[in-house]
């Protein structure tokens, strides 16, 4: 309900959701230097701070600190009135690893897929590529969206291009990082060999059989639209402060 200027504010009351209900924690009023606790949860033990009638902080938050907050604010003209608060608590992004798969090399083509992981991730993150040096219509950008570990993404890169790389980039809300690869050295260093009927399969370094050694040229496959799955993270300290 609307609040009337007339209106006093006398006491706000604090309390944390556990399954359907809500736990009342404290009652602050205006002009009490210490708060009046309910039921100090030993989660929250040292933790809580009542920084003003209004404000109230959660120091050393930990991922189980996610959760919904309720204030209920009771005025002298009887109102009373309830604000919600979701906080979310997450971990930095772990580092990120980009790791490649050359399906097949040609003089003039290579065919690879490139994964990003993430290892030791706890939560959501969201992962996107990126790209540089590459021809228009296999450029990488755009919004990052969360998707099962690890994301994958297919290129069929021609060799002319000059010092072409791609980045994998990780990030949750409070936390991003990145891993970049020259396709250029992935392709050099790469491993083809031609089967029977030109087709080409990774098993060993170049010049020994390989399709960059005549008479053995592995044909061209057609060319692979980049396709792209993702990967999944989540602790990093968040201030909490309701005004």
């Amino acid at each position: 309900p609307e609040v009337p200027p007339e209106a006093k504010l006398e006491k706000i009351s604090w309390a944390i959701k556990n399954e359907s209900n809500y736990i009342l924690l404290l009652h602050v009023s205006p002009g009490m230097d210490v708060p009046e606790w309910v039921n100090s949860q030993d989660k929250f033990k040292e933790r809580l701070c009542v920084l003003n009638t209004t404000t109230l902080r959660i120091d050393k938050l930990t991922l189980e600190d996610s959760e919904w907050y309720r204030a209920r604010c009771s005025f002298s003209t009887g109102i009373e009135n309830a604000q919600y608060f979701h906080l979310s608590v997450y971990e930095p992004v772990p580092h990120p690893q980009v790791l490649e798969d050359i399906l097949s090399l040609t003089r003039d083509w290579c065919h690879v897929t490139l994964e990003c992981h993430t290892p030791g991730a706890t939560g959501t993150v969201n992962v996107s590529w990126e790209s540089k040096g590459l021809p228009r219509e296999l450029e990488q950008r755009g919004p990052p969206g969360p998707a099962p570990n690890p994301w994958t993404l297919a290129l069929n890169l021609p060799l002319s291009q000059p010092n072409p790389s791609v980045t994998c980039v990780v990030s949750n809300p409070v936390d991003q990082k990145t891993a970049t690869r020259d396709l250029g050295e992935v392709c050099v260093h790469g491993e083809c060999s031609c089967l029977r009927g030109g087709d080409s399969r990774g098993s060993g370094p170049p010049g020994e059989g390989s399709g960059f050694c005549p008479p053995c040229f592995c044909h061209h496959l057609p060319p692979v639209t980049p396709s792209r799955r993702l990967a999944g993270a989540s602790n990093l300290l968040l201030p909490f402060s309701v005004l």
